[in-house]
């Protein structure tokens, strides 16, 4: 991975801007010359900045770790490098000669019907290529991907396939119970699942539901007793209708769990746990998530097969989308509301491209929203205070182009497709560097460019160490305003526990009680 080591001041975008070009040529040369310089003597040469340390000990672990995943080719792992980032596929017969990648959507023996959805990709995307064999095999799977690379037609259509040789047997029927779920955090993203999959749905009969709160029932409860194929939605309304004995889920056999690890983080582990425990137990697992932290982890052991399938599109380590140009700018609370309209000015001169304001707080919409309005832009906003309706119609507005200037929350951090941001702008810091990867993920998607610029204030610098590690791992810029408050990272908290505990590894093997022959409880 290349690395810009000299420590710039990026409080000025435009200077940033003009270094960008000097970084991507860098990042080629470094990339073309390392398989050459294979000696700790010649690396060593080429570290020339206070932390040559750090970076050479994180290179060493890198390479460790992607020796470790081809060792493990023998017990059925396999490494793949894609054009742009690697890719590692591991578990049960992974190396399976049936198990090639897709690379052309004719070779993936699919009916020209389920490909009709398909035909204005030029090829599959790597996650696509690397999950269809196994999925299409009825083997579990987790994905570890990037927004934007994608996932929804990685596991869509598979879902389609399952349904469609499900229903070959038995017939379309009236009143026919769901055969797949899926699962999503955010009503905004169940909805995004669900556009694609009724599309890709049309020219093969099967027909999905989007379950969400925030509107009424009765639309969804007619779709559910006039039988349906697909269930896609959030974990509350879903619980809801269950409870109610409208939707039945005895039947589903393939499950998709989306953006797993943000459903964790929002508290719907037990509602989770609740419908998955009345779906089949004969039944295909999908999880897909961004991070794999260790209560995911635990969440698949209990409901997936014990060797599922893991696809890795990049790292599983926190890291931010390569094409999106990164700008932190140090600066004080008070000036945001100027340095914003100054940003504007420069981004978003035009107001036809697409710019997309991120806050922290639900107030902070309203605030930023009236403030830009009554400067004579024309922006709108979604939050978790607005109702569906309003949340609908303001993303609409966005994503045709008649209002290409929003402000969110981080609602809309989450897995979102919004085609052609250019731009994001972080006016709030988020409360975690998950939710920063995030939030500039939404520019810089299906390999186009993108640029983020992100205010950080002395509110901020708890996150600065990590803030600089994401930095540093996809080559941007590090401001020397930034470096100021630390590089320090602080140890991730357990729930139970606080700092002070030991992560075990889920692999680490099983504690076994000792007994003693002369045990003092004698009878």
């Amino acid at each position: 991975m290349a690395r810009k080591n000299d420590a710039v001041l990026s409080t000025e975008p435009e200077q940033a801007l003009n270094n960008n070009t000097e970084l991507k040529s860098s990042k080629k040369k470094t990339k073309k010359n390392k398989h050459e310089e294979t000696t700790p003597k010649r690396k060593h040469q080429d570290e020339t900045n206070l932390q040559n340390d750090t970076e050479s000990e994180k290179k060493s672990k890198k390479k460790k770790k992607h020796n470790k995943s081809e060792e493990n080719n023998d017990a059925g792992g396999v490494s793949v490098s894609a054009s742009d980032e690697p890719i590692v596929v591991t578990g049960k017969n992974a190396g399976d000669e049936k198990y090639t990648p897709v690379k052309r959507f004719e070779d993936s023996g699919l009916p020209e019907n389920v490909l009709e959805c398909c035909k204005g990709f030029e090829k599959p995307s790597p996650i696509q290529s690397r999950a269809w064999p196994f999925l299409l095999d009825g083997r579990d799977l987790i994905g570890i991907a990037a927004t934007g690379s994608g996932k929804t037609l990685a596991f869509g259509i598979p879902a389609i396939m399952h349904v469609m040789n499900k229903r070959k047997s038995k017939g379309s029927s009236k009143g026919r119970n769901p055969l797949c779920l899926m699962l999503s955090p955010t009503r905004e993203l169940a909805q995004q699942i669900s556009d694609v999959l009724c599309d890709a749905g049309k020219s093969c009969g099967v027909e999905s539901v989007c379950l969400y709160g925030g509107t009424p029932k009765g639309a969804q409860i007619s779709a559910l007793k006039s039988g349906i194929d697909i269930v896609i939605g959030t974990p509350g309304r879903i619980q809801d209708l269950v409870e109610m004995g409208i939707c039945r889920l005895q039947e589903v056999s393939f499950v998709v769990l989306d953006e797993a690890d943000r459903m964790l983080d929002m508290g719907f582990e037990q509602i989770v746990r609740s419908i998955l425990g009345q779906t089949c137990s004969a039944r295909q697992m999908v999880m897909f998530s961004a991070t794999w932290p260790l209560a995911v982890h635990h969440l698949a052991q209990e409901f997936m097969d014990p060797n599922p399938v893991k696809v890795v599109v990049g790292s599983e380590d926190l890291s931010a989308n390569h094409d999106v140009m990164q700008i932190v700018e140090v600066l004080d609370e008070r000036l945001r509301d100027k340095r914003l309209l100054a940003l504007l000015e420069k981004y978003h001169k035009s107001q036809k491209n697409r710019v997309l304001v991120f806050v922290l707080y639900k107030w902070e919409t309203t605030r930023v929203e009236k403030m830009l309005q009554q400067g004579g832009w024309k922006a709108v906003s979604i939050s978790g205070d607005k109702s569906q309706h309003e949340r609908t119609k303001a993303l609409s507005l966005f994503k045709n182009g008649s209002c290409p200037l929003m402000i969110a929350t981080d609602v809309a951090a989450r897995g979102l497709d919004i085609p052609d941001v250019e731009v994001v702008i972080n006016f709030s810091f988020p409360l975690t560097l998950e939710d920063y990867v995030h939030r500039i993920g939404r520019t810089g998607r299906a390999g186009k460019k993108g640029v983020a610029h992100t205010f950080f204030t002395h509110l901020n610098k708890g996150l600065a160490g990590e803030l600089v590690n994401v930095l540093r791992e996809a080559g941007q810029v590090v401001p020397d305003d930034l470096l100021k408050f630390g590089t320090h990272v602080k140890k991730k908290e357990s729930k139970l526990y606080g700092a002070h505990f030991k992560e075990i590894p889920v692999d680490a093997p099983k504690s076994k009680k000792i007994t003693f022959d002369n045990s003092d409880d004698e009878d």
